[in-house]
C-alpha cells in the first residue's frame, strides 16, 4: 500500500476541507467511512489517493421518518438499515436489497453512502496489468475482448462494459432518492437517479461528486403501497456473491391492474438501471405472466451483450418477469381493522 495521509475530523466543515487536492498519480483526497470497498482497492494499488479523511467522528448515523419522508444518514451501516422497520416493513425491497449483499460480517460495517459508491467488480479494473479505461484512461478495455461473463449488457460504451456491483443503489432508485452532499462551498441536493455516470467518452469519472464532496445523507418518500415490494437476486451462489441479474419491483395494485409500477434493473447494467419504459407499460395493465414476459423483454430492450454474458439477456428478461409477478402476488390484505 502506498503511505498516505489519514485525517480523523470532528465535524462535516473540516472533513471537506482537509480532502488533498488532486494528486501526482491523478487522485485527489477519499473519505473514509466503512473502508470495505477503498481498503481492498488500496491494497491493490488501483488507487492510491493521497489522503484519507476518516468520517466515524461526524456522526451521520440514523434513520429518520419526517412527515411523509425518510432521511437515511450516510454512516448508517448495511445491516442497521435492513432490520430497521421503516425500510423492513415500510419498503421490503430496500430491506432485502441490503440482507442480500456482502457476508453479515461486511454489512455490519459497510455504510449506505460507502454502498452506493463502490467501485465495478470488473476483473480487469482491479489486476492493475490490464488495460482499463476506467483505471488507466486511454489505456483500452480488456473486458469487451476478455473474460466478460459478469460484466454489463445495459448502458455499455465501446469505451467500457464494467457492471456496477451493488444491490442497494438498484432498490434507493425506485423512490425517486435525493442524495445530500457538502462540499467546502456549501452544500447541494442530487437526484440519485443523477449521481452515476454512463461510461461514455470517460469511464473513469463514475459519478458527479468533486473530490472535495462528501455524501451526508438520503432522502426519499416511501409510498404505502410500497410495502409490496421485492428485490430478487440471480446469483452463482446463494449468499455471499454479486448479482448475474437482479430486480426491484413495487406495485400499487388495484386488485389484479397495476396502477403503478416502479423496476429497477442490477446485475447487468453499468449504473444503477431505473427501467422507466417498463414503468410506463405496466400503468393501466392487468398483471398476467404473459404481460411480465413482456415487461421483462422491454427492460432489456438495447442490450448488447458479449461473448461470455450475451447469457444475461433473457435471464434478466425473466428475472424482472418473476420480480413482477412475485410482487403482485403478495398479500396486501389489512390486518388489525385498518385499510389502506
Amino acid at each position: 500500500m502506498i503511505p498516505f495521509t489519514y485525517n480523523a475530523p470532528g465535524s462535516i466543515d473540516e472533513a471537506v476541507a482537509t480532502v488533498d487536492p488532486m494528486g501526482p498519480a491523478g487522485q485527489g483526497g477519499a473519505f473514509l467511512a466503512g473502508g470495505t470497498t477503498m481498503l481492498d482497492l488500496m491494497k491493490l494499488t488501483v488507487v492510491s489517493p493521497p489522503s484519507l479523511t476518516d468520517i466515524q467522528k461526524l456522526g451521520l448515523d440514523e434513520i429518520v421518518q419526517e412527515g411523509d419522508q425518510v432521511h437515511l444518514g450516510a454512516r448508517v451501516t448495511m445491516a442497521q438499515a435492513a432490520e430497521h422497520p421503516l425500510l423492513r416493513d415500510g419498503a421490503p425491497v430496500l430491506s432485502e436489497a441490503l440482507w442480500k449483499a456482502a457476508s453479515p460480517q461486511l454489512r455490519n460495517v459497510a455504510t449506505l453512502g460507502g454502498n452506493v459508491l463502490q467501485r465495478t467488480r470488473c476483473p480487469y479494473f482491479r489486476d492493475n496489468v490490464s488495460p482499463c479505461n476506467k483505471r488507466e484512461p486511454g489505456s483500452g478495455c480488456a473486458a469487451i475482448g476478455g473474460i466478460n461473463r459478469l460484466l454489463a449488457v445495459l448502458g455499455t460504451s465501446e469505451n467500457c462494459i464494467a457492471s456496477y456491483a451493488g444491490d442497494f443503489a438498484n432498490a434507493l432508485i425506485l423512490f425517486d432518492a435525493v442524495v445530500e452532499t457538502e462540499r467546502p462551498d456549501g452544500g447541494r441536493d442530487i437526484a440519485f437517479d443523477a449521481l452515476h455516470l454512463l461510461p461514455q467518452d470517460h469511464p473513469e469519472r463514475e459519478t458527479v461528486l468533486e473530490d472535495d464532496e462528501l455524501i451526508t445523507g438520503f432522502r426519499l418518500t416511501v409510498p404505502e403501497w410500497a410495502r409490496r415490494s421485492r428485490y430478487i437476486k440471480v446469483r452463482d451462489r446463494e449468499s455471499y456473491a454479486f448479482a448475474l441479474t437482479s430486480a426491484a419491483v413495487a406495485l400499487d395494485m388495484d386488485g389484479d391492474t397495476v396502477r403503478e409500477a416502479r423496476v429497477a434493473v442490477g446485475g447487468a447494467a453499468t449504473v444503477p438501471w431505473r427501467a422507466e419504459a417498463v414503468e410506463d407499460f405496466l400503468a393501466g395493465q392487468a398483471l398476467t405472466e404473459e404481460v411480465a414476459m413482456e415487461a421483462g423483454r422491454i427492460a432489456f430492450e438495447g442490450a448488447q451483450g458479449y461473448e461470455h454474458n450475451a447469457f444475461k439477456i433473457p435471464l434478466g428478461q425473466r428475472t424482472v418477469a418473476k420480480a413482477l409477478l412475485d410482487v403482485a402476488a403478495i398479500d396486501q390484505t389489512p390486518t388489525g381493522g385498518g385499510s389502506e
